[in-house]
């Protein structure tokens, strides 16, 4: 699949914004605003991005940028080949997941190593023959040292993307789970095979929020572990940054 035989291509506009060389992704509100807060960046710093909001970074000019929130897969990969197009080198990609893994829990950290593609975007990047999209293996073994760094343990392996929240049935569960999945999400195999097509290196990094292996949905967005591992994985992204991030006792 060719690039040039798109009739519509990515453009950085008459006036592209400066907005660095790297960019963090973070698909939800609360991570967006947690990481503003941390890398002391401000609204004046901002501007829209189709229906999400662009911070810059704090140096003139910018070395990095922030973008989000997003949902689903083809939204997520609107908001990548725009950044890309003004110039973006790296990205991470931070998200939540639900565990379809026993082993699994909520405020668990998973670092993908693969993606198995349950969504519609990707076949449009990397054709209809892979069934699985892959990270940045460089910017996972940054992100990986990070949480070391921070005594943080986290899970390494597939996880299953899917668009369809309200279909994830037991049979499909059980289905991804032996083929290796830990977790579901929506966006992270669509994002990589973008990468994968632009030849831009994208990392990944999730906090499990929920779990649905035993085929009950049990919830954890107001559980502690998940804020703390939320809190972690932030920090370990301003260190990516090289971002001196601020100590942050705000709640998320």
């Amino acid at each position: 699949m060719q690039e040039n035989t798109a009739i519509i291509q990515p453009s950085a506009g008459k006036q592209p914004a400066s907005i660095g060389r790297s960019c963090v992704m973070a698909a939800h509100p609360s991570d967006l605003d947690l990481l503003v807060r941390k890398t002391g960046l401000l609204s004046k710093t901002s501007r829209t991005l189709l229906n999400s909001r662009l911070y810059y970074g704090p140096h003139d000019p910018p070395d990095f940028c922030l973008v989000g929130p997003f949902i689903g897969a083809p939204y997520g990969v609107m908001l990548l080949e725009a950044v890309i197009a003004w110039g973006i080198a790296e990205i991470v990609f931070i998200g939540w997941c639900g565990a379809v893994s026993d082993g699994i829990r909520i405020g668990d950290i998973i670092l993908p190593q693969s993606a198995l593609i349950d969504e519609g975007t990707s076949r449009h990047y990397i054709g209809p023959e892979p069934k699985t999209a892959y990270p940045d293996m460089r910017m996972q073994s940054r992100i990986k040292t990070g949480l070391l760094q921070r005594q943080a343990v986290c899970h390494e392996g597939a996880i299953w993307c899917t668009d369809a929240i309200f279909r994830e049935t037991s049979e499909k569960v059980g289905f991804y789970r032996a083929q290796g999945a830990l977790a579901v999400e929506m966006e992270a195999s669509a994002l990589f095979s973008v990468g994968m097509f632009r030849s831009v290196p994208l990392g990944c990094v999730l906090v499990v929020s929920d779990e649905i292996s035993s085929g009950r949905w049990i919830k954890g967005f107001d559980h502690q572990r998940f804020k703390n591992s939320r809190r972690v994985v932030a920090d370990v992204v301003c260190d990516l940054l090289a971002v001196p991030h601020r100590h942050d006792r705000q709640s998320i």
